[in-house]
């Protein structure tokens, strides 16, 4: 439990930060114009659908229901939330450095280099940089939908088969042909069969107990991601009835969505006999629903008449307490007081905590983002290299072990050599190879000759 005490702790002090930063902000700027400067807003080719990120118009029931995302700023002028529509630039950004932190972790992990020190235990958690893969997924695809029930308009924003057939053409395409490079190029995976084939084909492979092939390991977060994409609907539907004036209650119902997730791993489904003994419970797709919950929220905070937390992201120092509180909740999953070193199986409250954790991370780091004013400049994550990186994520993160298997007889370096430093940047340099390759002959032409029938 000292470990969910230092997480308040941590979220405490960087809210106290944020708010004390907003009040002398205020104060600072009394009277004096802000001079803003619109970011880029085209989106993302292949990456969400124009009805995850564009907010539609003002309908019937809009004033009713107090909908109004705009944030008032000094001399009347309207500012609404970076994040309330279309595509936001520094999200790519941080896209991109989450992708080369879970390959970090990859590389820590098979250089020896995850435990023993502050810095490598650090190197062996960045993996938890998938929490912020999940709740940028979960804002994107939930925002549209929030803004639907806000604006008091029946049923859903977006017909279903559209929505899974855009998620489809987007992952698959590319999946399968590392699915199929792995299986083929690895000798180690030529004992593998039809069964074998077939599970990770389908992302069905963390449902069973065989789900570890070289090559391919990473992949049971796409299969928690596509089990969520399929949930996605059921879930829109199921609180399509909190519209209007009745929204208010959205919120809590996704909190408490979130919190199941923290529950889930602590039930003894194997001692209930309710799951086969071989099956992991911690990489289920339950486990993770705070991750997505995360996202979730934002979509709806962002969406709503600006509260308390949309103030508190209107000012750049306000902002770094949100990003310093969000890295302290990294940091504190690497105390060893606390948290298991490296790729140790943890016991079910440790799971919850550190899912927790990241959790707030997330939230933490994306929120300054979708939630500070419009116009609003992140000028590293903004950069052109960072947005290149997060344009060729979902390559970096489908190839990245490939690369890594390549890299040691690359560098003639014996597996599980203490060799990070040599590792670690010929498989990022070869990682963004392949993602760049990936995305402009794999992902795009796919997508493009699949959306065309």
């Amino acid at each position: 439990m000292r470990s969910v005490a230092a997480a308040l702790i941590v979220v405490a002090g960087g809210a106290v930060a944020a708010r004390a930063a907003v009040r002398a902000a205020a104060r600072r700027r009394a009277g004096r114009p802000v001079f803003t400067m619109a970011g880029p807003g085209a989106a993302t080719p292949g990456s969400v659908h124009p009805a995850d990120t564009a907010t539609p118009a003002a309908g019937p029931g809009a004033a009713r229901a107090g909908h109004s995302p705009r944030t008032p700023g000094p001399g009347g002028a309207v500012r609404p939330p970076a994040g309330a529509k279309g595509f936001v630039p520094a999200l790519e950004g941080i896209r991109g450095l989450a992708a080369v932190g879970v390959l970090t972790t990859h590389v820590a992990f098979v250089t020896r280099s995850s435990t023993g020190s502050p810095i490598k235990r650090l190197f062996g958690r960045l993996d938890l940089a998938v929490a912020v893969f999940f709740a940028k997924s979960g804002f994107l695809l939930w925002r549209a939908h929030a803004d639907h029930a806000r604006r008091d308009r029946p049923g859903t924003a977006r017909p279903t088969r559209e929505y899974l057939r855009s998620r489809l053409v987007r992952i698959m395409p590319a999946y399968a042909v590392l699915v199929a490079a792995a299986m083929l190029l690895l000798t180690q995976n030529h004992v593998n069969g039809p069964a074998s084939w077939i599970a990770n084909l389908t992302l069905t492979q963390i449902y069973t107990s065989n789900f570890l092939v070289a090559g391919l390991t990473h992949a049971w977060s796409l299969a928690v991601e596509m089990a969520y994409y399929l949930a996605f609907p059921l879930l829109w539907t199921a609180l399509r009835g909190l519209r209007g004036d009745a929204a208010k209650w959205r919120i809590p119902a996704i909190a408490a969505f979130g919190a199941s997730g923290l529950v889930f791993p602590m039930i003894p489904w194997h001692a209930l006999g309710l799951l086969p003994t071989d099956v992991n419970v911690q990489i289920l797709p339950p486990s993770f629903a705070a991750w997505f919950a995360a996202g979730m929220l934002l979509a709806e905070v962002v969406t709503a008449p600006p509260g308390t937390l949309v103030r508190a992201c209107r000012d750049r120092l306000a902002r770094w307490g949100w990003w310093i509180a969000g890295g302290a909740a990294l940091v504190v999953t690497t105390v060893p007081a606390w948290f298991s070193e490296g790729f140790v199986h943890p016991g079910p409250l440790e799971f919850a905590a550190r899912t927790g954790l990241a959790g707030t991370m997330a939230f933490l780091i994306l929120a300054p983002v979708v939630l500070a004013p419009e116009g609003t400049r992140f000028p590293v994550l903004e950069s052109a290299p960072l947005q290149k990186v997060g344009t060729w994520s979902y390559g970096i993160f489908l190839w990245h072990q490939l690369v890594l298997h390549a890299a040691f007889p690359l560098t003639r370096t014996p597996l599980w050599a203490p060799r990070m430093a040599v590792i670690w940047p010929v498989t990022v340099a070869g990682s963004l190879a392949a993602g760049a390759a990936s995305h402009r002959f794999l992902e795009e032409p796919a997508r493009r000759a699949l959306e065309r029938r």
